[in-house]
């Protein structure tokens, strides 16, 4: 078994769990539930470049990349440094994440928050708008077309965005339909683990222009953002080379910077 079904097969155990103690109309009576989500699209299409930051403490390849890691300061640091939006992984047994991870972070800044998870079914997607998410992640290598559409409907019936994340060509030309805002294109093979930006420079022309292009994993150097933005890339999501150092929004505030000095 590879690591992503590792994660899946976990998933579905949890997510099995919390609906014996979670209903979801507890989820709808939370405060968040009722806001006014912030669009990340528009975010990533209004800044140059549209730098999505992320809060990571651990990955399955890297173990622990931050494990003292601080969400208020670091989610009020991504603001100040003037990132378009805001990652934050929720899975707590592959990543060290929590969903109190991520409603400390919507506390604590004003951008807008992608709920970065491993979604399997729909109660993950409400869950999401609960917390105060603006955007959720799916993942078309676990995913059926049909349950990309039903997940991205829902998601868009409680105004939350949708970024669609793919790996080759094959997930990419049964993914593509109109209730997707982002379609993102991750460098690292969830198989292996290696990083190749090839990847997105190589889906980049089957992806219609109407969607917001992301390029995810391997973002580590402004030679590699400079090296896709002829691909008709907008967004950039960066989270170890962030995460991996003392103070990740001065960080970012560092190479946005330098970005714009060039």
């Amino acid at each position: 078994m590879d690591i992503l079904e590792q994660i899946v097969k976990d998933k579905h155990k949890e997510v099995a769990l919390k609906k014996e103690f979670i209903p979801i109309k507890a989820f709808e009576q939370l405060p968040y539930f009722t806001r006014q989500t912030l669009s990340l699209a528009q975010r990533v299409r209004d800044n140059d470049p549209g730098i999505i930051a992320e809060f990571k403490r651990k990955s399955p390849s890297k173990s622990w990349i931050n494990e003292t890691a601080d969400i208020e300061s670091i989610a009020e640091g991504y603001e100040e440094a003037g990132v378009s939006g805001m990652s934050v992984l929720t899975d707590e047994i592959h990543f060290g994440g929590t969903m109190d991870d991520l409603l400390m972070a919507r506390e604590n800044c004003n951008l807008p928050i992608l709920r970065k998870e491993f979604i399997i079914d729909e109660y993950q997607i409400i869950e999401a708008k609960a917390i105060g998410a603006d955007a959720i992640l799916l993942i078309a290598s676990i995913l059926t077309k049909a349950e990309i559409k039903a997940f991205s409907e829902l998601a868009k019936s409680l105004q939350l965005e949708v970024l669609l994340e793919v790996h080759n060509e094959a997930e990419l030309q049964k993914s593509i339909m109109p209730s997707l805002d982002l379609l993102g294109v991750n460098n690292r093979n969830l198989k292996t683990f290696e990083v190749s930006l090839e990847t997105s420079k190589r889906l980049s022309q089957l992806i219609p222009d109407y969607f917001v292009k992301v390029s995810e994993s391997g973002i580590s150097s402004i030679d590699a953002i400079k090296s896709l933005q002829p691909y008709g890339y907008k967004g950039f999501l960066i989270g170890e080379n962030f995460m991996k150092t003392k103070d990740p929004g001065k960080s970012a505030a560092a190479f946005i910077k330098a970005l714009a000095s060039i």
